[in-house]
Parts: C-alpha cells; sequence; structure tokens
C-alpha cells in the first residue's frame, strides 16, 4: 500500500506557478497552447453552490435513468410483453449509454462542460417527459420504448464525462475529492428517491406519473441551471465554437498516442475499469443473493439499506481526501489511499459473503462493501483529473466506455458461474480477484503529476504536484 508522505510547503515560487497556473502544452515547440485563464477556477463559495446544484442534477439523472425498471412490471402488463421483450427494452439503454461516453467528453473539453450537462439534461429530462405519450400513440409500444431508452442511454452517456472535464477545468486539486464524491452520491440518493416516492406514485397514479414528474423536473432543473448559474448565457454549441482549436485538432492524434502510452494513464484506464465490472456485478446480483440466500427477508431492507450507508460514506471520502491534501500529503498516495479502501478493503467484506448464515450480518457486510466502493471517488475518478486536465472528460468517456462493456460481460459470466457450481462463493471470489488486480495496477504505476504536457515535465520531473 502507498505511504502517504507529507510535504511542507514549497517555498519555490515556479513550483507554486506551476501548480496553481499549470501550463499546458500539446505538442511540438510553436504549438504550444500557453494557459490563458490562470484565475478561471470557481472561487470556493460558488464551488459550493455549483456542488449543490450538480449533485441534484445527477439526483434527477438517476430518478429519469431508474423510471423505466421501476415501472417495467406495469407496463409489460399493460401492453403484453413478455420477459424477453421487457428486457430488451431495459437492456437498450446499455447500448446508446456507451457510444456518447467519448464524443460527450471531447465536446466538453472543448466549449465547457457546463454546456453539455445543460443540454443533454433539457434533452434526456424531456425525453422521459414524453415517453408515456411515445408510448400510448405508438402502435408498436415496444419498439417505441426501446428507441426512446436507446436515445436517453445516448442523452445520458455524456453525463459523468462532462463532470469529469467541468471538475477539472473549474475546481482546484485539494478539492476536487468533495465535489466527486458529493455528486456521486448523487447516484444512491436518485435510486433511493425514485424507489421509494415512484412506487408510491405508481401504485396511487399510475406508472406515468413517475415519468411526467421525474421528466419535468429534470427540464425545471436544467432551467434553473441556465438562468441562475450561467445567467442566461452560453448554452449554444456552435459548430464554429468546437471547431476554434483547430490546430490543437491536428496535434490530438500524436497527443492521445502519447497519452496512452503512459503507464499512470494505461492504469486508471485499467483500475476504472475492473472497479466498475465489479460494482456493476453486485448492483445486478446482489437482490438475486438475498433472495436465494434468505427468501423469508424483505427486499425494502436490503436495497435501501446498504445506498444509506453508501451517502455518507461517500461524503466522508471526499472530505477525508481533501483534508489529506490540503494539509501536505502527497497527491499521488491520498489517491492510491482511497482507491485501497475502494477495492482492497471492501474485498474483505465481499469475500466474509461466502461464509455468512445470518440476514443481519450479510446486510452488514454489504453494507460495508458498498460504502467502502464510494472512496473511488476520491480516487480512480479524480486521479484522470489529476493526469489530464486538459482532455479529462474525453479520457474519462474511454474509462466509462470500457467499464461499461467490461461490466456487462463480468455480470453475464458471474449468471454463468452461478448456474455451472450453484454457489454465490464463486461470485464473491472472482469480484475479490478483479479488484485485487486493478487495486495492484494503480498502487504499482499511479501517478499524480500532469502527463498531457511536456514543457514542465523535463523541468519538473522530479516534482510531484
Amino acid at each position: 500500500m502507498a505511504i502517504l508522505q507529507k510535504h511542507g510547503k514549497s517555498s519555490n515560487p515556479d513550483l507554486a506557478n506551476l501548480k496553481d497556473n499549470p501550463p499546458d502544452n500539446f505538442g511540438t515547440l510553436g504549438s504550444q497552447k500557453k494557459w490563458t485563464e490562470p484565475n478561471s477556477n470557481w472561487s470556493r463559495p460558488l464551488a459550493r453552490v455549483w456542488t449543490v446544484v450538480l449533485l441534484l442534477g445527477t439526483c434527477l439523472l438517476y430518478c429519469a435513468r431508474v423510471a423505466m425498471p421501476i415501472c417495467a412490471v406495469s407496463m409489460a402488463d399493460q401492453f403484453k410483453w413478455s420477459k424477453r421483450e421487457s428486457g430488451m427494452v431495459l437492456g437498450s439503454f446499455f447500448w446508446g449509454y456507451c457510444f456518447t461516453q467519448v464524443l460527450g467528453g471531447y465536446v466538453s473539453d472543448r466549449v465547457g462542460g457546463e454546456k453539455v450537462l445543460l443540454l443533454s439534461a433539457a434533452a434526456w429530462g424531456a425525453m422521459t417527459a414524453f415517453t408515456p405519450i411515445l408510448a400510448h400513440i405508438c402502435s408498436q409500444p415496444i419498439v417505441s420504448m426501446t428507441l426512446a431508452r436507446f436515445l436517453m442511454g445516448l442523452l445520458q452517456g455524456v453525463h459523468y464525462p462532462s463532470l469529469a472535464s467541468l471538475c477539472s477545468q473549474k475546481v482546484v486539486e485539494s478539492e476536487r475529492g468533495f465535489l466527486m464524491s458529493t455528486v456521486g452520491s448523487g447516484s444512491y440518493l436518485g435510486t433511493l428517491v425514485i424507489g421509494g416516492v415512484g412506487s408510491l406514485m405508481l401504485d396511487l397514479y399510475g406508472w406515468e406519473s413517475v415519468f411526467y414528474v421525474s421528466g419535468l423536473l429534470s427540464v425545471l432543473w436544467a432551467y434553473c441551471m441556465w438562468k441562475y448559474l450561467l445567467k442566461g448565457e452560453g448554452p449554444i454549441i456552435t459548430l464554429e465554437s468546437l471547431g476554434n482549436a483547430g490546430a490543437q485538432s491536428k496535434l490530438s492524434k500524436r497527443h492521445w498516442l502519447r497519452l496512452f502510452k503512459q503507464p499512470a494513464v494505461c492504469a486508471v484506464i485499467i483500475t476504472h475499469l475492473c472497479t466498475a465490472s465489479t460494482f456493476f456485478t453486485l448492483l445486478s446480483w446482489l437482490p438475486t443473493f438475498f433472495k436465494d440466500t434468505f427468501p423469508d427477508a424483505k427486499g425494502w431492507v436490503f436495497n435501501v439499506i446498504p445506498w444509506f450507508v453508501a451517502i455518507p460514506s461517500s461524503l466522508f471520502s471526499g472530505c477525508l481526501s481533501d483534508h489529506l491534501i490540503g494539509q501536505g500529503f502527497d497527491t499521488a498516495a491520498v489517491r492510491k489511499l482511497m482507491q485501497f479502501f475502494s477495492m482492497g478493503v471492501s474485498s474483505v467484506f465481499t469475500l466474509l459473503l461466502c461464509g455468512t448464515t445470518t440476514f443481519p450480518m450479510a446486510v452488514a457486510f454489504v453494507s460495508a462493501t458498498m460504502g467502502l466502493t464510494t472512496f473511488s471517488h476520491s480516487g480512480v475518478s479524480v486521479n484522470v483529473q489529476d493526469l489530464a486536465p486538459s482532455c479529462a472528460g474525453a479520457l474519462f468517456g474511454v474509462m466509462n466506455t470500457c467499464g461499461a462493456f467490461t461490466g456487462v460481460i463480468m455480470v453475464y459470466f458471474s449468471g454463468y458461474l452461478i448456474e455451472a457450481t450453484g454457489s454465490w462463493a464463486s461470485v464473491f471470489a472472482l469480484i475479490s480477484v478483479v479488484n485485487l488486480l486493478g487495486l495492484g495496477t494503480f498502487l504499482v504505476f499511479a501517478e499524480a503529476r500532469r502527463v498531457d504536457i511536456e514543457g514542465a515535465k523535463s523541468k519538473y520531473h522530479n516534482i510531484h504536484i
């Protein structure tokens, strides 16, 4: 495990200047892009406002995303869908979600993540609200709902890469952990809200109400963000704005090739791939594990308690990582420490599930696993912004795309293991092995210095920032 090394405040003015205003060099001499916005970071009060707004936006993102799974049974009864057809509707979201990750990050890096977040939220919010209308006016609801979910995936796929891009451009290094972990907890909050309130609305007012409310609230969030935070400016993305960095775009091929040759970049991709795969597997199979192992247990207990634990755990990890960095501890060591808790310590509790015989102990171990997993918000998820803030959105899109694809493969393979072995221990062992593989890679190769620049690499090669 990485050893936390504490450094005193440097008196070197060049180092201070590099940390506050890092250079941004993308290629050969004469093609340098100078750092023209040294004071572009949000002030602390403004950062706190954005944190709350983005937390609410991520919460609504998941409310809209989970609306279909909650309403799927009622919709299947009304439209006479088979299990296969219901699965086709639910699964179509994933394919759209994978295709826009890199594009969303690429555009965010060039025009600003806040613009992409705004336009995408308005679009997927409107699509969610319009879903019941599409289902009723179309002669083949299965076709319209499959297309609607695919479009939802396309529109929501840009959310997290845009967040990564926005955070890397506007938030100082010592405060990124708190923002990303807080915003990340919005996914758990949204799942809880739509699971509770959405189920109640489904019973009282029908499945259509779930889509109407979650969709309209999302559009309202986008409008308030545009009106009060962006001051009614900047929601339009033009081809001209995308093409402003023409010379930079020509150099981007060499830039990306050089970037992917960096061990630290490969490490964050592999680690995020492992983290996402194990998380998707747990998310998909834990309800089945509880039903098979403890058939008399109440579903709301194991579907709710772990998420209640995950929210404060995510917030704590962000506060802890920012505090350690603020106290002068090495940034790379702090990222590794957070990832050690996320993948290393959580694997211990995952393995303990193999021999669990009582329901309370199983819930406790699962809650500990899910809570510790959230520490990755302050680990690998933020590390990509340390390494390449100039293209953090696009790089995070690559990471998330790889994680989503491998996550689906691991979910299917876990189902095969359960059928072949008849034991849940094989699945939990697989999760632990994948976690340790990703953790080992991160501990060995992860860094926190910028690798998307060359000008400072030779001058400050021995300084970790």
